[in-house]
């Protein structure tokens, strides 16, 4: 699921919710003064834009 929302995310959501599944954004998670993937937990620097560990992109 993609975790910045465009139009053709918006509807695609807006279909997986009328039929009962959940959507949300994906975000970085927090681990002390760290960010953290929730893909697969790495930490990372409050400057990082995507995991260094498995290429998680919040933008992507």
């Amino acid at each position: 699921m993609s975790s910045a929302p465009s139009t053709s995310d918006g509807l695609f959501d807006e279909f997986l919710e009328d039929r009962g599944h959940e959507t949300e954004i994906v975000r970085w998670e927090r681990s002390y003064n760290k960010k953290q993937c929730p893909e697969c937990g790495g930490l990372h620097e409050e400057s990082a834009s995507e995991c260094r560990v498995c290429g998680w992109d919040p933008y992507a």
